[in-house]
């Protein structure tokens, strides 16, 4: 029995993160100068360099709200997920409306429970119960699990991988130690002992979303356990032209962060195939290969409660149900 809770603020975070990049994109396709672009409560603010631009920055800014698919009710409603308005004489505020909100949290919710449902059907497990407590709460019961630390682990994880470069414009010890990361790069650590930093590229080159199967497999010449992975046809295509386009230079398997594999790229990778290899045991191998085939939670999750009732508690019921049948049937002879 789990009790887990939706991290729906990390929701709003990765929000207000891909509204800067809208921003950005919107405006300097607009070619409208811009500064002080950067997060506020609730949404974004930027301030124009040029007062000139104001209308242009207006409609471009306004053209960036979408309709609120009204998840709660169903269909569409006629609210927008934006409000842009003008502050001073050369700034705008974007924030993020309630009902935007509300159904970006749902949406999240109902995700969540049908990833959850995925991954714990890998398991072989029978019966699952999954169902929504609150509006970020999910129960997990799983009757018959013989290894409940397995299932927090799977659960535990967001599982949300990407296919990063591996920025070589810089040292990442050296910004470890206080040097500052090229434009377009970050500092991410190997899943290693100690952690190993990597300078990886912030775009991604093939997102994670675009697999569509992982299994286990083994090193024809070690033995050792792998994870093999494949695309679908837009992510193969991609993939191959990447690698195809840097022989030579490493790429990086980002995993909720971690940098799980960092390998040189031998050859162009075509047939949207692939391979990760590591220290895995069997096990690892087959949990990671799971989670890849059940997909990345929306958000991350923590467990509120948890609670196992084993065997003993059924013998009990039945010794107390014995004692209780004897002390009645005596009491009736007498």
């Amino acid at each position: 029995h789990l009790l887990l809770s939706v991290d729906m603020k990390a929701v709003q975070r990765e929000r207000l993160d891909d509204l800067i990049g809208d921003v950005r994109l919107a405006l300097r396709g607009q070619s409208i100068g811009y500064t002080g672009l950067g997060k506020i409560p609730g949404g974004v603010s930027v301030t124009l360099r040029d007062a000139a631009q104001l209308e242009a920055a207006k409609s471009a800014l306004e053209d960036l709200a979408q309709p609120v698919e009204a998840l709660v009710f169903g269909g569409f409603s006629n609210d927008v997920d934006l409000e842009v308005a003008q502050i001073g004489e050369a700034s705008f505020e974007l924030k993020i409306t309630e009902q935007a909100i509300l159904a970006r949290n749902t949406r999240t919710l109902q995700q969540s429970i049908e990833i959850i449902r995925r991954r714990i059907d890998e398991l072989g497990t029978t019966e699952p119960t999954i169902q929504r407590q609150g509006d970020t709460r999910i129960l997990v019961q799983v009757p018959g699990l013989d290894d409940p630390q397995r299932l927090k682990a799977l659960l535990g994880q967001t599982a949300k991988m990407n296919f990063h470069m591996v920025d070589q414009n810089a040292n990442a010890f050296e910004v470890v130690n206080g040097k500052r990361a090229p434009a377009g790069a970050r500092l991410v650590y190997a899943d290693t002992v100690p952690p190993t930093p990597y300078l990886i590229r912030r775009r991604a080159m093939v997102s994670g979303e675009r697999l569509v199967d992982a299994s286990i497999g083994f090193d024809q010449q070690t033995n050792a356990p792998e994870v093999n992975f494949r695309f679908d046809t837009a992510g193969g295509k991609k993939f191959g032209e990447v690698t195809k386009d840097n022989i030579g230079r490493p790429f990086a398997i980002v995993l909720d962060d971690k940098i799980i594999s960092a390998p040189v790229i031998q050859s162009a990778i075509l047939g949207g195939a692939g391979r990760i290899t590591g220290s895995f045991t069997v096990q690892e191998a087959n949990d990671l290969a799971i989670l890849l085939r059940a997909g990345a939670l929306p958000a991350p999750m923590t467990i509120l409660e948890e609670r196992t009732v084993g065997p003993g508690l059924g013998a009990d019921s039945v010794a107390a149900g014995r004692i209780a049948l004897i002390v009645g049937f005596a009491a009736v002879i007498g």
